[in-house]
């Protein structure tokens, strides 16, 4: 409960400064605080709850901001985030909405927080069902994949999300080549709890690669 508390009293306090905000980092600092409390701090019955909250103010600040792609990138990965809690049938429209909202930043500016777009759609149609259930499209994943590389060899999340694909294709060789990658990218200013938890789901991946190597 406290948890909760806290995590509606930063939005609060986030929303109220989002009218002084200047710059797309600016606008979505706020929001990538909060995922990251959810996604590595919160247990994770509670984190679709959450994820739905943070959403909607993530919409807020798109519809004030419509023509920054950084604003509907982190909507985006906020509605892919609360697919990925929610899980099921059920998030397929989740799953929908940021790939649309995605796609949206793509037009505006394919570049934007490095690519970023590029590595959460592949994210999505690595995970989401194939046709006719949803528009999940492996081919089109590692497509997008390879774009958002291109334009952020070094990143993180890039290099987790393309080893984690690969690891679930079981291509074990190139996987443990990309998530070796992940935990030796540079650190992003700001973004301390993300990349603590992001270094440690590609560690734990590397370690039951190697373990099932064995």
């Amino acid at each position: 409960m406290k948890i909760r508390k806290t995590l509606l009293a930063s939005l609060l306090l986030a929303v109220a400064g989002i009218a002084n905000a200047s710059t797309p980092e600016e606008l979505i600092r706020p929001i990538q605080e909060q995922w990251a409390e959810i996604k590595y701090k919160q247990p994770e019955k509670q984190q679709a709850e959450s994820y739905n909250k943070l959403a909607v103010q993530a919409r807020k600040i798109v519809e004030s901001n419509p023509a920054v792609a950084e604003t509907l990138i982190w909507e985006g990965i906020v509605l892919s985030s609360e697919a990925g809690a929610k899980g099921g049938l059920g998030a397929l429209g989740l799953a929908k909405d940021a790939k649309q909202r995605l796609d949206e930043a793509l037009k505006i500016n394919d570049k934007a927080l490095s690519g970023s777009a590029y590595t959460s759609l592949a994210t999505l149609y690595a995970k989401v069902p194939g046709w006719p259930i949803g528009f999940g499209d492996k081919e089109r994943a590692e497509e997008f994949f390879k774009k958002s590389l291109a334009i952020n060899p070094h990143g993180i999340d890039p290099n987790f999300f393309y080893g984690e694909y690969l690891a679930d294709r079981d291509r074990v060789a190139e996987a443990r080549t990309y998530l070796e990658a992940a935990l030796k990218a540079p650190p992003r200013p700001g973004r301390e709890l993300a990349d603590s938890g992001r270094r440690q789901e590609a560690q734990a991946l590397l370690t039951k690669l190697n373990k099932e190597a064995k």
